[in-house]
């Protein structure tokens, strides 16, 4: 399921258009919740990105800011990626979901992450092939299964596929919708989450693995 990308749209135009999107239930109120996302939470970086990295949902920092991986998690991928020598500034930073799923047991309470499900995905999915299209990056990463599943399908596992370096789209998926000709298959390379580093019982080797993954992506890079 693509968009059909007209050549020229920009990744602003995109952004503005994803404001409107209903494609789901979680640009409104959430059931065992009682209010919904602030806001459509869509990318930040450079729009002609030499790498892609593909999250799973914006948090409720990354919600009230509108924009993705602000909050701890993102602090720590903004040390991870410094650490592996790869420059921010060829680097775009989206999410495969768009809005923030959440548990809120009162008013004005805590808003606890929720993990998306198929269709959050599935309706989000256009929107990120989007992005992709006209980003065109030589390089997509992805940081958890969230973004894995999006971007290779169900079967894909973190624990299977971190550390190797896949093609996207994988066989038999043109991935750009209406011209796939004008797009070419990327390296593809999966890790972990920032958040699920941050939820690891050993942090420092959960860390260490994620650096590792990335210092194949500024391989790929060099």
């Amino acid at each position: 399921m693509s968009l059909p990308i007209p050549r020229g749209v920009s990744i602003d135009a995109l952004r503005t258009a994803a404001l409107a999107c209903q494609g789901c239930e979680l640009h409104r109120a959430q059931p065992g919740s009682l209010s919904g996302p602030t806001q459509t939470v869509f990318s930040k970086g450079n729009p002609a990105a030499r790498v892609v990295f593909v999250g799973e949902q914006p948090g409720d920092m990354e919600d009230r800011a509108g924009l993705p991986f602000v909050g701890p998690a993102g602090q720590l991928f903004d040390r991870a990626i410094a650490e592996a020598g790869i420059d921010p500034k060829q680097a775009y930073v989206t999410n495969s979901v768009k809005h923030f799923r959440f548990l809120q047991d009162r008013a004005g309470g805590r808003r606890i992450h929720k993990t998306p499900e198929t269709p959050h995905i599935e309706a989000c999915k256009p929107w990120l092939r989007a992005e992709l299209a006209i980003v065109d990056p030589e390089v997509i990463v992805a940081l958890g299964a969230t973004a894995g599943r999006a971007l290779i399908g169900p079967q894909f596992r973190v624990t299977r596929e971190r550390g190797k370096v896949l093609m996207w789209p994988p066989s038999g998926d043109s991935g750009f919708g209406a011209d796939p000709s004008r797009r070419r298959a990327v390296s593809f390379v999966a890790t972990s989450h920032p958040s699920a580093v941050l939820r690891a019982d050993n942090q420092e080797t959960a860390y260490k693995e994620m650096v590792s993954d990335l210092l194949l992506v500024a391989r790929l890079l060099a």
